[in-house]
């Protein structure tokens, strides 16, 4: 059974909103449609339509004659009227809501709700990691774009003090990135303890940052400084008449000072000596193991395309631009943008093995692919797991050791293709390029290869 939604209203919110809700409610029963209807009246809203029931309607009908919000149906069919043709004609509405094709704002609209679904359903280390990600990736974008910028004038121009170059690298790595750390840090204790537990992530964080200890210093400070805080916070019992020093001056303090020392004393070398052979590690790797870690990035992004073990790769590649490394974030970008691009590219070379629906799906994933979110691929991947996701890992594995062993680098860990055109945000171009084409066609050959014709699969 098909879901529609209906909002009414007229301009004085009385009478005729309410019967344009009440025909299109009758008529529905008679056509055994779901249907819910909210009224912008008088009084108020009534009955409101939700986010989770806007994401799973097929279509909505606008019956209106003042306005009513319709930047929320955004990728839905919405079908508009007067509240006076609703009161006339509920059943010709709702046939032509009924009848609408999906299109491809349906399909991103689709994604779009397996996104917040998946936000929803984070829970325990993984939801605070991804708080603390969330928050420091704007700082990493801004500030990996800008010092590519300051050196369209130079690769070492930046060291002329006093000159643009100089100015821009002092925004992008010595303010953006240097933050990197402590925001991590800091919003992962956050997402903890909440308020409280913000000062002292911070401040863990700088410390891991001025240690050496780096993201993986801040990813610890960030934990230790949040279960401090909570604990402290759980408790600590005062007289209520106190209650409000707690979360301003006593949690702060305390859990500052057990993870500062924590930091310092306990924590901060032994994770600096493993951060050092890592980079070190990382930056002596031959073609062979290149390709082999590029293999693995690749298909972990496509593997759960959003997931957490994509969201492992992205973290591990985000982490490593602030020690200078941009190898691996190149490979998990590439391999991230194949999977919708494959099945997009898929669509067309072999339409008759798709439904017109995935063919106008292909379209929104196009889209979705160029812009670097793999969850694009999650409605092919949900309709047809064992054929679909072997592919699109299969592809993502080919560009992501394509991309290492082309020694592509990228300073940004966003954008997609919209990064491509500014001046040394990325690394070996061309050939970076190459790669994300190769696993785009690879993956589209592999689906097809292993997808039966809709018409075969009919019968």
């Amino acid at each position: 059974m098909k879901k529609i939604l209906a909002v009414t209203a007229c301009p004085t919110g009385i009478a005729h909103t309410y019967m344009a809700a009440e025909a299109i409610k009758k008529a529905a029963e008679g056509k055994n449609v779901e249907v819910k209807v909210e009224t912008r009246g008088a009084v108020g809203v009534e009955n409101a339509l939700t986010t989770e029931e806007i994401a799973e309607a097929h279509a909505i009908i606008i019956a209106a004659d003042t306005d009513v919000d319709e930047g929320r149906f955004h990728g839905k069919p919405v079908i508009k009227a007067s509240v006076n043709e609703a009161i006339k004609n509920p059943g010709k509405l709702l046939d032509e809501a009924v009848n609408t094709k999906p299109t491809a704002q349906d399909y991103i609209a689709q994604v779009q709700k397996t996104k917040a679904e998946r936000s929803a359903q984070r829970t325990g280390i993984y939801k605070h990691l991804m708080n603390g990600v969330s928050f420091m990736i704007p700082l990493v974008v801004a500030g990996g774009l800008i010092i590519a910028i300051s050196f369209i004038f130079g690769i070492e121009a930046f060291k002329q003090q006093g000159t643009l170059a100089a100015a821009l690298m002092d925004i992008g790595g010595g303010a953006a990135f240097a933050l990197m750390v402590p925001i991590l840090a800091g919003f992962i204790a956050y997402s903890i303890a909440e308020k409280p537990g913000l000062a002292p992530g911070l401040v863990g964080g700088m410390l891991a940052s001025k240690i050496g200890a780096g993201f993986l210093g801040g990813i610890l400070a960030g934990f230790i400084a949040g279960y401090i805080a909570k604990w402290l916070k759980d408790s600590i019992k005062l007289p209520k008449n106190l209650e409000g020093l707690k979360p301003i001056l006593i949690i702060p303090f305390l859990a500052t000072l057990v993870t500062g020392l924590l930091m310092v004393y306990v924590v901060g070398n032994p994770v600096k000596v493993i951060m050092d052979a890592l980079t070190n590690w990382l930056s002596g790797l031959s073609s062979t193991n290149a390709v082999v870690l590029g293999l693995i990035l690749g298909a972990m992004m496509a593997f759960d395309m959003g997931g957490p073990v994509n969201k492992a790769a992205y973290t591990f590649g985000v982490g490593l631009l602030g020690n200078g490394i941009y190898e691996p974030m190149a490979a998990v970008m590439a391999a991230g943008m194949t999977p919708p691009l494959g099945l997009w590219l898929a669509t067309l070379l072999a339409p008759k093995k798709y439904t017109v629906e995935e063919r106008e799906a292909g379209k929104a994933a196009a889209v979705l692919g160029i812009s670097f979110i793999t969850e694009g691929a999650i409605p092919f991947a949900a309709a047809d797991p064992f054929r679909v996701i072997p592919a699109i890992m299969t592809g993502s594995a080919v560009t992501g050791a394509l991309s290492m062993l082309f020694k592509a680098t990228l300073r940004a860990p966003h954008g997609g293709i919209f990064v491509l055109p500014i001046p040394n945000a990325v690394g070996n171009l061309f050939m970076y390029t190459i790669a994300i084409i190769a696993g785009t066609v690879i993956t589209a050959l592999m689906v097809n290869l292993l997808k039966h014709s809709k018409a075969v699969a009919e019968k």
